[in-house]
């Protein structure tokens, strides 16, 4: 256990978690809505400080992650627990594993120089924090993230954009790169994740304030999601921060609470891929669906191929360096060397 970070102290023996949207009042013995901060004599600890749950290298594409140092590998990690409840969570063995199993918090012990030498060792240019809500294994994720950039590593979250602004201004000066789930409307979040949208959305206006490279993805359920007005919606927000962050619009399969509802139809992610570029969006990528076509990056000025994908892998690249080979226009994103 580890002290957690980001709470206050109240009258007998309550304490305030202000670590995510949710500032939980958690009572003596008492757990936050993540299962995993625990009120101990009035002292908030993490529960899964180091116990990691998972580690795995990835391609950065899989975040997704596709204008953010592409072609290279990061080492991605989690814990267990989540601070929402998604219906469809496809993580849900790890992510809600604290709500059934109580008093068990599993994992493999390791520090963040453990982490960090496992990073280097593999030629990981990043380290992904992920699978699960990063936000809720903070304590670790921020050690985690200094040590990996004195080691000239960067540092990426995928998150559900519940993280309270004082965490994002903790862990901005230390974070290369989010990519946000933007899930819906409100109603969605209230239905389907137990959450709100308004934090979400004001967690993407403060990391690209902060200058944290954003892209933003959207699971497309059918029924509960797929409407003209919440597609455009989502679209016209990411565009009202910035018509550069780019928006993955992603095909949903039957998982965990929602095995009722269908896959989604390609026509219908190519439907919200239209209405991206309607809305001002310079880039919008098709997801989990390879070979269809909506996973290319074109130039936004004048629409030649720049990068050429097939799921995770490159097959081609237009870039010189960060401009357009084509016709030398700056195309916006974290690009690096692509491999």
């Amino acid at each position: 256990m580890k002290e957690a970070m980001l709470y206050e102290k109240l009258d007998k023996g309550d304490v305030k978690c202000h670590l995510c949207g949710h500032n939980c009042l958690i009572g003596p013995d008492k757990r936050g809505i993540c299962a995993i901060r625990e009120n101990q004599n009035g002292t908030l600890f993490s529960l899964v400080y180091g116990k990691v749950i998972s580690m795995n290298i990835d391609p950065i594409e899989k975040k997704p992650l596709f204008h953010f140092l592409p072609g290279s590998t990061s080492l991605s990690i989690a814990t267990v627990g989540c601070n929402f409840r998604c219906k469809h969570c496809q993580n849900y063995e790890i992510s809600q594993y604290p709500h059934e199993e109580k008093f068990v918090i599993p994992g493999r012990d390791a520090t963040p120089e453990d982490i960090v030498n496992a990073a280097v060792k593999h030629g990981c240019q990043s380290i992904s924090y992920t699978y699960t809500e990063p936000t809720i294994f903070f304590e670790f994720a921020y050690d985690c993230a200094q040590l990996a950039r004195s080691k000239g590593l960067r540092n990426v979250f995928v998150s559900n954009g519940y993280t309270g602004p004082q965490a994002t201004r903790l862990i901005a000066p230390f974070l290369d790169a989010n990519n946000i789930d933007l899930k819906g409307s409100d109603t969605f979040y209230r239905s389907i994740c137990g959450a709100r949208l308004q934090p979400v959305q004001d967690t993407i206006r403060l990391m690209k304030e902060l200058g944290v490279w954003l892209e933003v993805t959207t699971l497309i359920i059918p029924e509960l999601n797929d409407s003209e007005k919440d597609l455009t919606d989502i679209a016209e927000f990411i565009a009202s921060v910035d018509p550069a962050i780019p928006w993955h619009v992603s095909q949903f399969h039957p998982t965990y609470k929602l095995l009722d509802k269908p896959t989604t139809p390609v026509a219908t992610l190519r439907h919200a891929r239209e209405i991206g570029f309607r809305a001002g969006l310079k880039f919008v990528y098709e997801g989990n669906v390879p070979g269809e076509g909506g996973e290319n990056t074109y130039c936004p000025s004048c629409k030649k191929l720049l990068i050429k994908r097939f799921g995770y892998r490159i097959l081609e690249s237009h870039l010189r360096g960060n401009r357009c080979a084509e016709c030398n226009v700056p195309v916006e994103g974290v690009w690096g060397e692509i491999s």
